[in-house]
């Protein structure tokens, strides 16, 4: 006999008609992300830091705000999804449209900055140490930290069963992490507003243009069931 359990069903947290297409959207961040990396790695690539990038100061320790996006958008991405099945289907399908566009805009553009040399000693210059050995200095435009993170509020900002505090912290919280790709010398300016630009646009027009339709009638088609909750 199995022990009984309070918990509530994974499709109570996670519906089924949005755990694949949730898993398509960290692959395809992945590949979008490490397969432009691949094909343009030895491409020459332009710097467009602006006079404004410079007077930016760099503050090592605001490398803990952009690692703290990662949990940000984990949280925020599965409740954006967690709604009716059209506005679901509108944000993950907002969300593989502007990153099939980043990969373009990699390849058409392809640009690095001008990292500062990391003092030695300090925890958080050992933290920027290992995050500028983890993560090259290309991909930048436009910023797909920038854009996750105002995916994360757009797609909450109008949902009232989301606490209003919460919507509002998750706007505090995309700002803080567009000032942490200046801060940690990831971005530039220019890098920042293409990314918030292109999530907002994409948010905008995939509906219109019968993309999210035809995103979820992609899923529709794959046979789904949830899995009977143990008694």
């Amino acid at each position: 006999m199995k022990p009984k359990t309070n918990l509530p069903p994974l499709s109570h947290w996670l519906p089924s008609y949005i755990r694949l297409p949730l898993i398509v959207t960290v692959l395809w961040n992945s590949l979008v992300y490490y397969g432009a990396r691949l094909i343009a790695q030895d491409w020459p690539h332009a710097i467009w830091e602006l006079p404004l990038d410079g007077k930016i100061p760099f503050l090592p320790w605001t490398a803990s705000i952009y690692y703290a996006s990662f949990l940000f958008w984990t949280v925020n991405y599965i409740l954006c999804a967690r709604s009716s099945k059209a506005r679901a289907y509108r944000f993950l399908s907002a969300d593989f449209l502007a990153k099939g566009l980043c990969f373009l805009l990699f390849l058409l553009f392809p640009t690095t900055n001008l990292r500062p040399v990391v003092e030695e000693g300090g925890f958080w210059n050992g933290v920027m140490r290992l995050l500028y050995q983890s993560d090259a200095a290309d991909n930048l435009f436009p910023s797909i930290h920038c854009l996750s993170s105002w995916f994360s509020y757009i797609g909450l900002r109008d949902r009232e069963d989301i606490p209003l505090w919460y919507r509002r912290f998750s706007l505090l919280a995309a700002f803080a992490i567009f000032l942490s790709t200046l801060t940690t010398k990831q971005h530039v300016i220019v890098d920042v507003l293409g990314g918030v630009l292109l999530a907002q646009l994409c948010y905008l027009v995939t509906d219109r243009i019968g993309f999210s339709g035809f995103y979820a009638r992609i899923f529709d088609r794959l046979p789904k069931k949830d899995p009977p909750h143990p008694l």
